[in-house]
């Protein structure tokens, strides 16, 4: 028996405001000029933001309108909360891509190397790992309570951890342990301090029961709780830990259970292969165990900048599949287009609203074009 653990944090964490805010300008430069060059960096600090990159467009953006409006959006509407998106300062310094990462992009080719990880797996009906599947719906039911529960006293920054049992074939058992830390206001309307014992209260009725009522087939009467084990959470947001674009890239991912080839996705048009070959390897992974050729699999693609075509393409299947796993690989050469502009075409990714990526995971959510198993059939 092994235990694997993933987290999650709310669209609240400084980190995904981070995210967030690289994502609603990357949907507005693209929104205006679908051919839009864009590699924008957040960073958050107390009462600021700082927006900097790369951005070659025919789009204008009024960038700090933007920053504001999504900071606002979260929940950052008064310092005491963390963060103000009226009256904090937004420092701006952008320019445009660089001449010698363009002309291998103008060609078709790939605007960086790297190597790019997509996972899938059978253990829950959105082929996502457990632990991160459980980690991602407790931080979007957070958000359903802070909006639609008044006065529950929670504030926008927020994290969660699930450790799951798996026995040695690979196969989730029962959850271990719910790890669950929420910002909260210090006092209530009247004027009291509210007790710790209150804020674990209302976040285990509110956010984990009606979570783990959905999971319950993995549930036991052992679970260990720990609900702001610190004791305290008042001080959250920007104001207490400084936020950066990428810096969540595992939480954005499959949370551990699958290799990370380093790149950060936020904030990153569909020509950085970072992003847009992660989304394709996603694809294809879950094609693939949709289909049947395996339980679970990790699908490795790697690029040369200005090169079209990766230049290794490697599926593993951890000993589930039902075929020749070289098959396999001749298969998803043969059914997909993996050059960069292949890619975008496929998924249409210059269409794609990226900002409810930046909110609760890249992956597992079906409006994502990235997670249709239109191919599977052709794979079988």
């Amino acid at each position: 028996m092994k235990i694997y653990t993933s987290e999650s944090v709310s669209i609240g964490h400084p980190d995904k405001v981070a995210d967030q805010i690289s994502d609603a300008l990357l949907d507005e430069f693209l929104k205006q000029d679908p051919r839009s060059r864009v590699a924008v960096e957040t960073m958050l600090a107390h009462g600021v933001a700082v927006v900097s990159g790369e951005v070659t467009t025919n789009a204008y953006v009024n960038v700090q309108d933007v920053v504001r409006e999504t900071i606002k959006s979260i929940g950052y509407t008064n310092t005491a909360v963390g963060f103000d998106g009226d009256s904090c300062g937004v420092l701006v310094a952008i320019q445009g891509q660089s001449n010698d990462i363009a002309m291998g992009v103008d060609t078709g080719g790939a605007g960086d190397q790297g190597m790019m990880f997509g996972y899938a797996t059978n253990e829950t009906k959105n082929l996502m790992p457990l632990p991160i599947a459980i980690a991602h719906a407790l931080m979007h039911k957070a958000v359903e309570a802070r909006n639609n529960i008044p006065g529950i006293g929670l504030r926008p920054d927020a994290k969660s951890q699930v450790s799951v049992i798996y026995d040695n074939h690979g196969v989730p058992k029962t959850i271990d342990t719910v790890v669950v830390s929420h910002q909260h206001d210090d006092f209530g309307p009247d004027g009291k301090q509210i007790p710790q014992e209150e804020i674990r209260r209302r976040v285990m009725e509110h956010i984990i029961e009606p979570v783990l009522a959905d999971y319950a087939q993995f549930r036991n009467s052992e679970i260990t709780f720990h609900i702001n084990p610190t004791g305290r959470f008042v001080t959250g947001g920007p104001a207490g830990d400084t936020g950066l674009t990428g810096r969540k890239i595992i939480v954005d991912t499959y949370g551990g259970m699958a290799p990370h080839g380093g790149g950060a996705f936020s904030g990153k048009d569909p020509t950085k292969v970072d992003r847009s070959a992660a989304y394709v390897a996603r694809y294809v992974a879950k094609n693939i165990v949709t289909a049947g050729l395996a339980e679970r699999c990790v699908v490795q693609l790697a690029y040369a900048i200005g090169v079209a075509q990766p230049v290794a393409v490697n599926v593993e299947t951890f000993g589930t599949e039902t075929m020749d796993p070289d098959a396999i690989v001749a298969r998803v050469k043969d059914n997909f287009d993996l050059s960069p502009e292949g890619i975008i075409r496929t998924l249409n990714l210059r269409s794609t609203k990226y900002l409810p990526t930046a909110k609760n995971g890249h992956f597992g959510n079906s409006d994502f074009p990235w997670e249709s198993t239109d191919i599977a059939n052709s794979l079988k």
